[in-house]
């Protein structure tokens, strides 16, 4: 019975020796290309944003039309559709987020950066 639980303590400290290794080297990794990481997001869920509300209330298109319509490798954006307020909101969670809405004369327009 000792070493049953001997060799299963073993295990569960290799196992959390494997996910503290793949923790730092993921901090690491964000670390070093946060800025990067951020920019992209931030232009893609942008780029997505526009998009899918420019297809969805200029062309009247219904939302899974629409975001077939993106490019394949933006597979992380997220997007929400507000019918009431005639806008897209895209996100990259935990990264970035925009939100474009429909004005009469002006089609899609993304919303003003606060700062």
């Amino acid at each position: 019975m000792a070493t049953a639980n001997r060799a299963r303590s073993g295990a569960l400290a290799n196992i959390l020796k494997v996910v503290a290794v793949l923790l730092v080297a993921g901090f690491a990794v964000a670390w070093f290309y946060g800025t990067a990481i951020a920019g992209f997001s931030g232009a893609g869920s942008a780029y997505a944003a526009k998009t899918v509300c420019s297809c969805r209330y200029v062309a009247r298109r219904d939302m899974g039309s629409c975001e077939s319509d993106l490019p394949s490798n933006m597979w992380a954006v997220w997007l929400s559709d507000d019918e009431e307020a005639k806008a897209v909101a895209a996100r990259v969670p935990l990264v970035a987020s925009e939100r474009a809405q429909y004005r009469e004369g002006y089609g899609c327009v993304l919303d003003a950066i606060d700062g």
